[in-house]
């Protein structure tokens, strides 16, 4: 091991030590924690004492206890000595007696009690590695256990990744924080396992890597190229990206050059938890065993653990990794064959088959039913729930599907999950609801909003539609042949509105041609059937260019009484007002209830809104607003599972990012969102990165670049059907074709809208249509007519940024063709306008022009907006090296709370790491005015 003597001395002294401790390393990904485990294990064991491992897996984080029992497994023939009702607890918790779930002071007592009992023999040394990942329940025993060592014979060693949130975050355990390594022994390394690098490319490495040890292993590798001879990769091209990121995209293409079937193996051992790295501790019985996978071992994915030759992942970051990169399908396949490989594990094969099942299965709901039993029987109570909850969406009569919803409404109820319990109730539509569609809605809202699968979902939910318009062709009760189709009563209406609305949302997130156009022929069969609403939904979220004329009143007029609507009516309803871009009338309501929503209410629904919110904010110019919008729908998509959501939440604050001038987390965000969503083919969102990238490369001054990502969402002279950016990117492609002399392509697209009427569709579009025609007409007059319409549009003001462009270009026109003076009216304003809002790139472009016009210099408002004071207060202490945990307990803030403050705080100061905090805290007081004595005061 090299360097790392202040750690080595601290955890040498700890395992050395007499009396029972514990301690919690934190580092992030691939820093050495794992390492300094083994090492202190190894003093320990050296040291007489008893070394017992157990490992966090993602794949087992659901299942109740799974950590405690790798941990105790191997302890418990000293359960002889307990009393009885420890025995009962430990017995209960693994399923090797029945009786009432104990406590988890009981058991947390009884597991004390057993550890005391083997430490006996011998003094225990426990280590438990990747501790993010432990389930709910084991998490909190083992943090009851490690705060009652002292006077044992115990200690508890402890590791987790400080990017991820833990159950241990407010465990109160004492902890080490683990760094990076310094520049000396960071060279040491390196030049230790990679000897013949070039001094250029050692260079860069040490850059990249920044004292990442993993980093600085794995960076030369990739750069070397792969093992099958293609081309090498330039360890910079994730310039700016973490080295937790970097190795994910290291780890990413090696996975990526795979053949299926050893992808497929890796798969399955990744979601049954296969070990990672030499140490992981005891393997338990019934693990997948991978077959045939020399070529990952070959490709540095794969070890062989030499104590009993099996395959073993050669760190957490890959099993990870091959899971992310697994579409929906493949994951669901590798599920169902790993449940019947756990056939004989109840709650392990409900787990998978949970996984598993898209479709109503009535034999899978009873085993996660069953496995909800057994899991209540322990203490697992949100397991119970979940499970429970996921077997009623799996039911196929709705009798079944009502009872088990009550039975995890009740145990909710009693896990202090109200807000959930309540939900579950009303998510019962009653023993006389029509059950192929509730459950085509239950199974395709997770499909949908947790996995982002759109295929699918649309396959499902268009057959159950394309059934109901072929019954009404027939006649109620029969379907189009004649025969009888009938299961109780006609669908109700509410019920098809629901279906068409989750259709319609797929279609949008899919933003694929075919899809839309089956979507609109099932809606024409239904005919009188489909309401206003679905007209309005259909028309504006598929394609505002062919479809959207017209619609604005009608949404308006829908928009009159928003109090006496559902909430999920009320947000689609937003939506259709944003695509026509009248949305700003509807934002007070949208901001009175949208917590009411996400604390006690339809939490989906309340994301939705945020989002709406962030838009709006967007639009309007508000964008401090906007990103605290944005990190609050993060937060809520996070914590509730909805990835699709979050997602769209990082697209759009990749937009912000760009309109700022923050291009490198821009670009950073925008590959996040496309590596996820075009895999899956979510079009809505890959269109949103692209158009993000476009307006990135136009705040850097690369027009080819803005050009080549503005043409990949559309062609110029064109509005592809059906894709949402098409006609919102129309100013950033007619920019870009100017600036690289594509005049001709510029014009026809500003043509085209013209054609188009896109100024009939928004007042945004009118906006952007009339600026685009004044930047490429090729006379003075027609420039100015454009101009003249585009500014006296009644809706103008409502879009600062777009306006401010459109005045910068026209001014720049002005000072080349009229001279100087003439452009000053026009530049200005263009300058004040960038300046408000904080587009960095913009206002020193119209700075530029106005000096070139005669303006005297002046120097830059500073754009980065003064911190809030708990955001100053944050930052200060974070700049004095305090952790996210220790700052959340000096200001009495979670971790996370910290970290949000902090990801708002690192763009405001225009930095990308917490070591640039003091440099920028110190220039901000340099160069901010005194505070004014309330702010003060407030501070």
């Amino acid at each position: 091991m090299l360097g790392r003597n202040g750690e080595r001395e601290e955890l040498a002294a700890f395992a050395r030590s007499v009396e029972g401790r514990t301690l919690l390393l934190r580092g992030e990904t691939g820093v050495g924690k794992s390492t300094l485990l083994d090492f202190t294990a190894e003093l320990a064991a050296l040291d007489g004492r008893l070394v017992v491992r157990a490992t966090g897996v993602e794949a087992e984080s659901e299942l109740p206890y799974a950590g405690l029992h790798q941990l105790l497994y191997p302890l418990l023939p000293h359960t002889a000595g307990l009393d009885d009702t420890s025995r009962a607890a430990l017995g209960a918790v693994f399923g090797q007696a029945g009786g009432s779930p104990p406590s988890l002071m009981t058991l947390g007592i009884a597991a004390l009690g057993l550890l005391s009992a083997a430490a006996v023999e011998q003094p225990l040394f426990l280590v438990l590695d990747d501790a993010q990942w432990l389930d709910d329940s084991s998490a909190a025993v083992c943090g009851f256990i490690g705060r009652r060592l002292t006077g044992s014979r115990l200690k508890l060693l402890l590791a987790v990744r400080s990017d991820i949130a833990s159950p241990f975050d407010t465990a109160a355990l004492p902890e080490l924080a683990v760094g990076p390594l310094n520049e000396e022994d960071s060279a040491l390394l390196l030049d230790g396992h990679h000897p013949s690098l070039d001094r250029r490319l050692r260079r860069v490495v040490l850059d990249q890597a920044q004292g990442n040890p993993l980093a600085l292993l794995e960076l030369p590798r990739h750069a070397a190229g792969p093992a099958d001879g293609q081309h090498p990769a330039d360890p910079r091209s994730l310039h700016g990206a973490s080295p937790s990121r970097r190795l994910q995209h290291i780890y990413g293409t090696r996975i990526t050059g795979l053949a299926a079937t050893v992808r497929a193996e890796l798969l399955k051992g990744a979601l049954d938890g296969v070990a990672a790295g030499s140490g992981d501790g005891p393997v338990p019985a019934g693990r997948y065993r991978m077959r045939d996978v020399d070529e990952a071992v070959v490709r540095g994915l794969l070890v062989i653990e030499p104590s009993t030759g099996e395959f073993a992942f050669r760190h957490p970051l890959v099993r990870s990794s091959v899971v992310q990169l697994a579409t929906p399908g493949q994951r669901r396949e590798a599920h169902r064959t790993l449940a019947q490989l756990h056939r004989g594990d109840l709650e392990r094969r409900a787990a998978h088959l949970a996984e598993a099942t898209l479709d109503p299965d009535e034999e899978v709901a009873r085993v996660l039913e069953a496995a909800a039993e057994s899991a209540t029987r322990r203490g697992g109570a949100l397991t119970s729930v979940t499970w429970l909850t996921r077997a009623a969406e799996l039911s196929e009569h709705p009798a079944e599907r009502s009872r088990r919803l009550g039975d995890a409404a009740f145990i909710a109820g009693h896990a202090a999950r109200l807000g959930h319990a309540r939900r579950l109730l009303r998510a019962d539509h009653g023993p006389d609801a029509d059950r192929s569609p509730a459950a085509a809605l239950a199974s395709g809202y997770q499909a949908l909003y947790q996995d982002g699968d759109v295929c699918s979902t649309h396959r499902q939910i268009a057959a159950v539609v394309e059934r109901l318009a072929e019954r009404r062709v027939a006649g109620d009760g029969q379907d189009a042949d004649g025969t009888d189709s009938t299961d109780g009563s006609e669908i109700a209406d509410e019920v098809l509105d629901r279906l068409l609305a989750l259709l319609l949302a797929t279609s949008q997130f899919a933003a694929d041609r075919a899809l839309w156009e089956r979507t609109h022929a099932l809606l024409a069969a239904l005919g009188d059937r489909v309401g206003e609403r679905a007209r309005i939904y259909s028309a504006t979220w598929s394609d505002v260019v062919r479809h959207g004329a017209g619609w604005a009143g009608p949404v308006e007029r829908a928009a009159a009484d928003l109090p006496g609507q559902e909430p999920w009516d009320v947000a689609r309803l937003a939506v259709s007002a944003y695509h026509l871009d009248v949305l700003s009338p509807l934002r007070p309501h949208l901001q009175r209830v949208v917590s009411r929503e996400l604390e006690t209410g339809a939490v989906s629904t309340g994301m939705v809104m945020l989002h709406l919110i962030m838009l709006d904010q967007m639009g309007v110019g508000e964008w401090e607003a906007a990103e605290r919008t944005g990190g609050r729908a993060l937060r809520h998509s996070d914590e509730h599972g909805h990835e699709l959501f979050a997602q769209q939440t990082r697209a759009y604050l990749a937009q912000i990012a760009a309109m700022r001038g923050q291009t490198a987390a821009a670009r950073e965000l925008q590959a996040v969102v496309d590596a996820w969503a075009r895999p899956r083919g979510i079009g809505f969102l890959t269109q949103l990165a692209d158009a993000a990238g476009a307006t990135a490369a136009l705040s850097d001054g690369d027009y080819e670049g803005a050009y080549l990502q503005a043409i990949g969402i559309t062609a110029p002279g064109a509005f592809r059907p059906y894709a949402h950016q098409a006609s919102r990117t129309l100013l950033d492609l007619v920019e870009a074709a100017v600036h690289t002399g594509r005049t001709a392509q510029a014009r026809a697209h500003a043509l085209a809208a013209w054609d188009a009427n896109l100024p009939a569709v928004s007042p945004r579009l009118a906006l952007v249509t009339h600026g685009a025609l004044a930047m490429t007409a090729d006379g003075e007059q027609e420039a100015s007519e454009a101009y003249t319409l585009a500014v006296d549009h009644p809706a103008a003001a409502r879009f600062p940024f777009e306006l401010a462009r459109i005045r910068l270009a026209h001014g720049s026109r002005i000072r080349r063709v009229q001279g100087a003076t003439a452009a000053r009216q026009f530049l200005t304003p263009a300058v004040d306008a960038f300046e408000r809002l904080g587009a960095t790139a913009w206002a020193a472009r119209a700075r530029a022009e106005l000096r070139v016009s005669g303006v005297p210099a002046r120097p830059a408002a500073r754009t980065t907006s003064l911190l809030t004071w708990q955001e100053r207060r944050i930052a200060d202490l974070a700049a004095g090296g305090l952790t996210n945990k220790e700052i959340g307990e000096r200001t009495r803030l979670s971790p996370r709370t910290v970290s949000a403050h902090l990801y708002r705080v690192f763009p405001k100061l225009g930095i990308t790491t917490r070591a640039a905090l003091r440099d920028a805290l110190t220039s901000l007081d340099e160069d901010a005015p005194a505070p004014s004595s309330a702010l003060a005061q407030h501070c």
